[in-house]
């Protein structure tokens, strides 16, 4: 359930089989880019998103196994509540949907703080919504005492079919400080030896962690066609990819279409870096939090003034969310204080202190871009506190954006020379072309400037 304390357990969980000596596969469920981070800086693997909406069921089922071939054991931290997803008839993007298409068994993961029998009518309602769904047991979490443990355990006897796997306590020093799209990032909230250290015994003094594994099935990676063989691209183009506090939310599977193209990607950070990396025929900036770093990013003019330069040169470049604000002409913050930005496009995109867009997306190109063909199809998200809020008609349109069945359809995804900007994170997974696509462009800019 969203809000029980999912990422603990699951960071936790991963931190404890880790020190055991396991090779962890850590994956996400849904559009999120703050609790893979902290997956991969747990177990020192790249997690993976996997999203029933988003992406096909092979999609999903190919990642998830490709991605296994090495590991011991892989754990898929949910999204939100076990059965919430797309909307709130079908169980499109939800956890559950995930879970049967791999054939993965469910930690049901409680917040049983102030509960105790009401804890099994909880339970028994979750187990009887889909038969078809299958449990690896309840975890109960910010329980006050052992004694409260038994409290549970005994509402569960003969009401539930589920074992109870055991309890946390609460404890405030394994909270993760949040703020206003979540939970803080890896980028500014790492975690030190100790505090993975923290988080691996409690796991080991809260459940019988030998008996958890000996219940868990082992899955069999399902036969494939023989493909041809494949060699390795060499590198055709170099892509620039901001990485820092203000830039880190990125799909580790969007790098690797990249990379898989031809692409090489050279991290940068627009914080510290006073010049791009040398001889770059692309830019991909994602999103982030460049509001939090305004006057970092403001400060660094001349990094700005080059991107607005390359911009005007017809570089392909691509930003999305923050990285979108980020190649505006300013940036307001909640305090009405403007920060400028690189100037490709004449916007002003403003803070707000609530929420503006959250939901899936799905964009139809209606033109041509960098990253895609009139007609191609993409599937995204939104989240974002920030809108805009100086805008100029002249500037080219080419997203046809539908967010769902009753909403009315809307334009976006801004170009400017060879400059595409949008608040839509992009999941390539969705449309593969449009790795192949930007990669093209890149390189035929790489062409032409010879």
């Amino acid at each position: 359930m969203s809000g029980c304390g999912k990422t603990t357990v699951t960071l936790g969980l991963m931190a404890c089989l880790a020190k055991r000596g396991l090779n962890v596969a850590p994956f996400k469920v849904g559009p999120d880019f703050i609790d893979p981070g902290h997956h991969t800086s747990i177990t020192g693997v790249a997690s993976r998103n996997l999203d029933g909406w988003m992406l096909s069921k092979s999609y999903n089922v190919n990642n998830f196994f490709k991605h296994t071939q090495s590991a011991d054991i892989a754990i898929v931290e949910g999204v939100m509540g076990l059965f919430d997803g797309y909307d709130g008839k079908s169980e499109a993007g939800s956890t559950a949907q995930l879970a049967k298409w791999i054939g993965l068994p469910v930690i049901l993961v409680v917040d049983a703080k102030s509960m105790a029998r009401s804890a099994a009518a909880l339970v028994q309602g979750f187990e009887r919504f889909d038969p078809d769904l299958t449990y690896a047991g309840v975890l109960f979490n910010n329980i006050g005492s052992s004694r409260h443990l038994e409290y549970l355990k005994e509402a569960l006897k003969d009401n539930v079919t589920m074992p109870c796997l055991g309890g946390i306590l609460h404890n405030k020093e394994i909270l993760i400080p949040e703020r206003h799209l979540g939970l803080v990032t890896q980028q500014d909230h790492p975690f030190g030896g100790e505090k993975i250290d923290l988080f691996a015994n409690i796991i080991e003094d809260s459940l019988d962690v030998d008996a958890f594994l000996n219940h868990l099935p082992e899955l069999e990676t399902p036969e494939k066609k023989p493909e041809s063989q494949r060699y390795p691209v060499s590198p055709k183009v170099k892509i620039g990819l901001p990485m820092d506090n203000a830039f880190c939310f990125y799909y580790a599977d969007n790098l690797d279409i990249l990379t898989e193209q031809g692409a090489e990607l050279v991290c940068f950070s627009p914080i510290n870096d006073a010049y791009l990396p040398d001889d770059l025929d692309g830019l991909y900036l994602g999103g982030g939090y460049p509001e939090l770093f305004a006057k970092q990013l403001f400060k660094n003019a001349g990094l700005r003034k080059q991107i607005g330069e390359k911009s005007v040169q017809g570089m392909p470049i691509y930003g999305e969310c923050g990285g979108f604000m980020y190649l505006c002409r300013e940036l307001r913050d909640t305090k009405g204080k403007l920060f400028p930005m690189a100037g490709c496009f004449p916007f002003v995109t403003s803070m707000f202190t609530r929420l503006k867009s959250l939901g899936y997306r799905e964009i139809t190109f209606t033109k041509d871009t960098v990253i895609g063909k009139r007609g191609q199809t993409v599937r995204g998200h939104e989240f974002h506190y920030s809108e805009l809020t100086e805008y100029s008609e002249n500037v080219e349109t080419v997203y046809q954006v539908s967010p769902r069945k009753g909403i009315k359809i809307t334009k976006e995804g801004y170009m400017v020379n060879h400059t595409l900007g949008s608040y839509n994170h992009l999941h390539f997974g969705s449309c593969p072309e449009v790795g192949k696509q930007f990669v093209e462009s890149c390189l035929q800019y790489k062409q032409e400037r010879k």
